[in-house]
């Protein structure tokens, strides 16, 4: 069951460019039966492998920025213990909820892509340098608040305001997810939250998925990876959105402080 869930989570992850959380930390927690903090902190383990497979996939077919890869990781390590902070101090139902409606929104400004007008003077040199060092203080906090690898976040902001294509945006968001989820996943590790014994079959399916994904994903045009990006963002953030209130207000944090 590990292995059909990272395989799946991996073909996921490369063929949209996330790292595969939005399918592997449900299915941890339904299928395999891991609590929720536990499922986070082993997901960020995979994203290191999810991002390595599905770089190299796209890399090979030529869609990677390795310089705009370190502009967006470089902030994103720094901020990412800020973001585990952070969810300490607030309930999980509220951090879900949260993530929901911001997945939502992401996604609609994803549609409306081809609608928008392009934002000139941010696509070369040091403005669009300035626009993924922001976005990767932003990645990285946030990141290390929901457990994820932040390719929500990536992808949109290199779509929409420097002007990348879909599949460019996709191929260096996986490469900047490895070490960011490095970063996230020793937290976790040291936290105890790492569930060691699924890893080496998640891994096995993860680097078989996400290459897969990463190759299949350059058969399809870029509106349809737009559209199908953005129906998993919106399925994702509806499960969230749904998130009740416990009656018991002790519900725990991603991270410790």
């Amino acid at each position: 069951m590990a292995f059909l869930i990272g395989l799946l989570g991996g073909i996921f992850g490369g063929f949209v460019g996330l790292g595969g959380g939005a399918i592997m930390i449900p299915f941890m927690v339904d299928f395999l039966k891991i609590d929720q903090h536990r499922a986070h902190g082993t997901n960020l383990v995979t994203i290191v492998f999810t991002g390595i497979a599905g770089g190299i996939a796209y890399g090979l077919k030529g869609a990677i920025d390795v310089t705009a890869a370190v502009l967006l990781a470089a902030p994103a390590i720094l901020t990412t213990r800020a973001g585990c902070n952070f969810a300490h101090s607030l309930p999980e139902w509220k951090l879900k909820r949260s993530f929901g409606y911001f997945l939502i929104f992401m996604s609609l400004l994803l549609l409306a892509k081809p609608y928008l007008p392009r934002i000139h003077g941010l696509e070369t040199g040091w403005p669009e340098a300035a626009v993924l060092l922001s976005t990767g203080v932003f990645l990285g906090f946030f990141s290390g608040m929901m457990g994820v690898g932040g390719g929500i976040i990536m992808v949109p902001a290199m779509v929409l305001l420097t002007g990348f294509t879909q599949h460019m945006a996709q191929g260096t968001s996986l490469l900047a997810m490895a070490p960011i989820g490095s970063v996230g996943a020793y937290t976790h590790w040291k936290l105890g939250n790492v569930k060691t014994d699924i890893l080496a079959g998640m891994i096995a399916g993860i680097l078989i998925g996400a290459c897969a994904g990463g190759t299949f994903a350059h058969y399809f045009s870029e509106g349809a990876l737009r559209v199908a990006f953005a129906v998993v963002l919106i399925w994702t953030g509806a499960r969230y959105v749904r998130a009740k209130e416990p009656l018991d207000a002790t519900d725990g944090a991603i991270c410790e402080p």
